[in-house]
């Protein structure tokens, strides 16, 4: 592989950064990969000032415009997407076959769709609603320079779900990678160069409180865009809240809950929750980490699912035979182990799993957790190779569980009584309800959620008219 990118992106240029290093690592071996200078005060504010410059010019180009660029870029994400793949699966730890194959795909299938949405934007036809000669028409315009936030865990994917729709919608966007994942966006960053005029789409990096916090807070920028914690979300309601009042859209954590009813398929239950639970070790919001199982199928369900997580192989990420590869840090591998030696202390049942292996890198054995609702394992998002089981005697009961959690991100309920899932899932507080599968999307449908998830929907047309304002122009 070439040398790794590791200078920000501002105006269509590559600049060294000006500020505090930090460190990229290999999770796989827990060594390091390259050093990334943060972006300084002053290089945040040029790259705002960057988009807002592009932004005069580029708000003006035409939806035919905007979408053959869209399109254009797709093509070259697939033109580099073994280089992408190595990039990504290196600093991140995900299995490269299932970045190429899977994830690299979706990126560019979400560039491919919002070419087409820019160009059927939906809206009420101009008319004379107030009297027949006062016409009303609708615009959606652009809004501005967004501020967008990127996490570790598909630093690839999840920024094509923000770049996307929104200089789709003719915004200009300035986004921040995670510090711990920058190396494949910088990488995204020179084939978007290839395509975009200078100014759409720059890049900086650096930590949340040295350059996250500066870039939202810039009075240029109009809307914040955010995938992370519910912490995280929190300040940046803050800060959206100051000076200059900013739209935002935060998609945070989540813990979702899988209700398996006593009717349902468990043999497609446990190989769904083979991907479902554990891609990318389980750091994944939407991750099918909390097994709510009728009390009559439990004891079954816990040993079908102990034996496909005996059967799954993790390890080294370049690996051909690898399902998972490692946590993002050592400080994420802390944590996890943390959850799990905290639930055998409380008298846990660990019925799979359960420890970190010896060797080098950030790993976690897939564990599977027997536990009672009340227990922390349960409630608290882990983020990790990690499932838990806990039974019910009721329907009632377990939606209760679901309903009474601080997330809303995502759920599923198995049964082969499809009336019944329906009302389950009619009555389930969370953003997306997967009916007899778990972790499908698709590009036409909106991803979001409810409570301390957040707000605001990825993907689908609805994304993009979020990076739109509704603008009611009347003629007299």
């Amino acid at each position: 592989m070439s040398s790794l990118e590791t200078r920000l992106f501002i105006n269509g240029e590559f600049v060294a950064g000006e500020g505090a290093e930090e460190t990229a690592f290999d999770p796989a071996r827990g060594t390091e990969l390259a050093r990334v200078a943060s972006a300084s005060e002053g290089q945040i504010d040029t790259a705002v000032q960057s988009a807002y410059r592009a932004f005069q010019r580029w708000r003006r180009t035409t939806p035919k415009e905007r979408s053959r660029m869209l399109w254009a870029v797709a093509d070259k994400i697939e033109e580099n997407a073994a280089l992408l793949a190595e990039v990504e699966s290196l600093n991140a730890g995900k299995p490269r076959r299932f970045v190429e194959a899977g994830e690299l795909a979706n990126v560019a299938d979400v560039f491919r769709f919002y070419a087409t949405a820019v160009r059927n934007m939906p809206g009420v036809a101009a008319d004379g609603y107030r009297a027949h000669t006062m016409t009303s028409m609708l615009r959606r315009d652009p809004l501005g320079v967004i501020a967008s936030i990127a996490p570790w865990n598909y630093p690839l994917l999840m920024a094509a779900w923000k770049l996307a729709p929104a200089i789709g919608a003719g915004n200009t966007v300035v986004i921040k990678p995670s510090e711990n994942t920058p190396l494949s966006l910088l990488r995204l960053a020179a084939i978007l160069n290839e395509v975009l005029p200078a100014g759409v789409v720059n890049v900086i990096c650096g930590n949340g409180p040295d350059v996250g916090q500066p870039l939202i807070t810039h009075p240029l920028v109009r809307m914040i865009s955010l995938t992370g914690d519910v912490r995280t979300g929190r300040a940046i309601l803050k800060a959206a809240a100051g000076e200059q009042i900013k739209r935002t859209h935060l998609e945070l954590g989540g813990k979702a809950p899988v209700i398996v009813m006593k009717d349902a398929d468990l043999d497609s239950v446990v190989d769904t929750m083979r991907e479902a639970s554990f891609y990318n070790a389980g750091q994944d919001c939407t991750a099918a980490c909390r097994v709510f199982a009728d009390k009559a199928i439990a004891d079954e369900l816990t040993d079908k699912l102990a034996a496909m997580i005996g059967s799954l192989v993790y390890g080294a990420p370049e690996r051909d035979d690898v399902e998972f590869g490692p946590l993002i840090s050592a400080a994420q591998q802390e944590r996890v182990a943390g959850f799990v030696e905290r639930a055998r202390a409380s008298g846990a049942d660990i019925v799979a799993g359960g420890n970190r292996p010896d060797g080098a890198g950030f790993f976690h054995e897939p564990t599977l957790v027997r536990a009672p609702i009340g227990a922390e394992i349960v409630q608290k998002e882990v983020f990790g190779p990690v499932v838990t089981l806990t039974e019910f005697d009721e329907p009632d009961t377990a939606l209760s569980w679901a309903n009474a959690s601080e997330y809303g991100l995502a759920s599923s309920v198995w049964s082969r009584d499809t009336s019944a899932a329906l009302r389950l899932a009619n009555d389930l507080e969370y953003g997306v309800t997967w009916v007899n599968t778990h972790g499908v999307f698709a590009t036409e449908m909106p991803h979001g959620g409810m409570k301390n998830s957040g707000y605001g929907s990825d993907l689908s047309m609805q994304s993009l008219l979020e990076y739109t304002q509704a603008r009611h122009i009347m003629v007299a």
